[in-house]
């Protein structure tokens, strides 16, 4: 099942999709009112997702390019909770382009938050930040959204606080970045996480440590990894987090990007306008930018 925030005659509602179903459909149409995504993933009962899976016959079919789709949860009710340097190969890039701001020594998960007023959704335009930015960069992650609060959760017992899947593009001001020493500013500019096109129950996914995962410069392929090789496991990340900190469900959980961005190129690659970007995540879809002025 997949779950969209979208724009349909000037009112933002929530759809519906189904695997092997090309339509969304209004949840509103079942009788079902949610005030948006966040409301939905802490609150929808699995009665009612069979009633949208099993009622959607007689009710009015929506094709994609109709809507105006929207990141599926728009105001995140929490930062963004961030893995860095999360993929060992986009570890020795990132060192090799700052060795002060990235080089990992210890053998723990570097967890930051990114700050997200109101995210990007697929199609949208990322501003460029002339004058501010001068190394803007791209980071294909799986995304984790969260059904239930989670604290003290052991790793084994993860999956069962999980609502779904989505894929996150953490676009990055690296100049802003290293010149801070941490990570938080350079991450949280206005509409620097874009976010969709959808978020995918987890039933659909399956195993979700071994899903292909790339990103597109302009049609040039940038990244080309799976989730296997992610060091910190999505359990892992949650029992270490939930430990001693109350994640609210609709939490969104970034995983790591894996080795391939802009600042991983001799010389770099990075962003300008003009560019379009596509981060792609088997069994999710493809989430897709271009940068404005």
């Amino acid at each position: 099942m997949r779950f969209y925030t979208g724009k349909l005659e000037g009112k933002q509602q929530l759809f519906v999709g189904f695997e092997k179903d090309p339509f969304l459909y209004k949840i509103e149409d079942y009788g079902m009112k949610f005030a948006d995504m966040t409301e939905l993933v802490c609150t929808i009962t699995d009665e009612q997702k069979a009633r949208l899976l099993n009622e959607r016959e007689g009710k009015r079919a929506y094709a994609l390019d109709e809507i105006q789709i929207l990141p599926p949860i728009v105001r995140p009710r929490q930062d963004v909770v961030c893995l860095g340097i999360n993929y060992s190969e986009h570890a020795k890039e990132a060192s090799a382009f700052s060795k002060e701001a990235f080089t990992k020594d210890k053998p723990y998960t570097i967890y930051f938050s990114k700050r997200v007023s109101e995210a990007a959704g697929d199609k949208e335009t990322i501003p460029s930040y002339k004058g501010l930015v001068d190394s803007l960069d791209y980071e294909a992650e799986l995304g984790v959204v969260l059904g239930r609060d989670a604290k003290g959760v052991k790793a084994e017992d993860a999956e069962k606080f999980i609502f779904g899947y989505t894929i996150i593009n953490d676009f990055s001001a690296r100049n802003l970045q290293t010149r801070h020493k941490q990570w938080y500013l350079g991450k949280s500019l206005d509409k620097l996480t874009s976010i969709g096109p959808c978020i995918v129950t987890k039933d659909e996914i399956g195993n979700v440590a071994d899903l292909g995962i790339r990103s597109y410069v302009n049609g040039e392929l940038r990244q080309n990894s799976n989730t296997g090789f992610m060091i910190q496991t999505i359990g892992g990340a949650v029992e270490e987090l939930s430990e001693g900190m109350t994640l609210l469900a609709g939490t969104l959980i970034a995983t790591g990007t894996p080795a391939g961005v802009g600042m991983g190129f001799n010389p770099p690659k990075f962003l300008k306008t003009g560019d379009k970007v596509i981060c792609e995540i088997d069994k999710i879809g493809r989430l897709e930018n271009t940068i404005g002025e």
